[in-house]
């Protein structure tokens, strides 16, 4: 089975074309194009702009790269939320007009949920705990009991948002995390920063605050530097403690954010130590991407969970443990 998948959920517009061989997710093409505000962060309406836009050339270069023809795709999927509206129905009625056109079955995806299943597909671990980190989201995910039930999360912002609001007070350009790791990596001082744990959760705002006061007062890459220690020293704990009440041996990355080496070494350093196992895909499968939207379909339509037309409204706030994951 070949699916052509949409994500559409933020500043990204993708499209990836998955086909599943021999039970094994095979990625014939991922093609991307971000939009960057020129200040500010996203703005909604004008992202969505941005994706219809550049959406018919990425579907055209798609194809193209997993030579194609349209007729050859068996399924059609889109990121059905959470995410920004304008964004996601963007995205949606993209993916209506070219079931209709194709007369191809169509499936609406949990965004959140295809970070867990698109990096399942592409490394060894079976049944791992997702530490999802990224712009608008950051949750500590697992599978239990026939959903995938979210054991921590943020309890304001995402982490991402919050290095991006950082960023955007020391005038470095969106978005700022890979900008704020290589700062840190020339950080010689930790600073002292609110360390927010809460049970199972995290909160960023505090600690985002305390950081841009400390602006003028201590060294940027200093500030860089002690923000990503603190912030993602609080990410392993509430990592730790779902892989303990889980008793899961597995710990899977996902998320933009997760793209960052630091973050990804005291993750890996907190499984080593428990005598679990570190799992992390490629960048380009960090990132939001149609391909792992592609894939995720192909696991939902195969289960049953084809939709009609009628159904593929989207859902900005679509929790991740809404999803019944028939499946597994």
């Amino acid at each position: 089975m070949i699916c052509l998948g949409i994500e559409g959920t933020a500043h990204t517009i993708g499209v990836g074309i998955v086909e599943k061989k021999n039970n094994k997710c095979n990625v014939l093409a991922n093609v991307s194009k971000m939009y960057k505000p020129k200040e500010g962060g996203i703005h909604p309406r004008e992202a969505a702009n941005h994706h219809s836009k550049y959406l018919p050339n990425v579907i055209k270069n798609a194809l193209e790269k997993a030579k194609l023809e349209t007729k050859e795709i068996d399924l059609i999927a889109f990121s059905i939320g959470p995410g920004l509206g304008p964004c996601l129905r963007t995205a949606a009625t993209s993916a209506r007009a070219l079931a209709l056109l194709l007369k191809k079955p169509i499936v609406g995806v949990n965004h959140c949920i295809a970070h867990l299943e698109i990096g399942r597909a592409l490394t060894a671990c079976k049944d791992p705990v997702l530490l999802y980190v990224s712009g608008g989201n950051t949750q500590v995910i697992a599978y239990m009991g026939g959903r995938y039930r979210v054991f921590g999360e943020t309890l304001d912002i995402g982490i991402g948002n919050c290095l991006d609001k950082f960023g955007r007070e020391v005038g470095l350009p969106f978005p700022a995390g890979p900008e704020i790791e290589k700062l840190a990596k020339k950080g010689k001082k930790y600073v002292a920063l609110p360390y927010s744990v809460k049970g199972m959760d995290v909160a960023f705002s505090g600690i985002l605050t305390a950081c841009i006061n400390l602006i003028g007062k201590e060294k940027i890459e200093d500030l860089c530097y002690s923000l990503q220690e603190t912030c993602f020293s609080m990410l392993a704990e509430v990592t730790e403690r779902a892989m303990a009440h889980t008793e899961k041996e597995e710990v899977l990355l996902g998320g933009g954010v997760a793209c960052n080496k630091r973050l990804q070494n005291i993750i890996k350093t907190m499984a080593e130590e428990r005598g679990a196992k570190f799992y992390c895909p490629k960048n380009e499968f960090l990132v939001d991407n149609g391909a792992m939207i592609a894939w995720t379909g192909i696991l939902m339509y195969e289960s049953g969970m084809e939709m009609k037309l009628e159904e593929t409204k989207v859902r900005q706030n679509y929790r991740t443990d809404e999803v019944e994951v028939k499946w597994r």
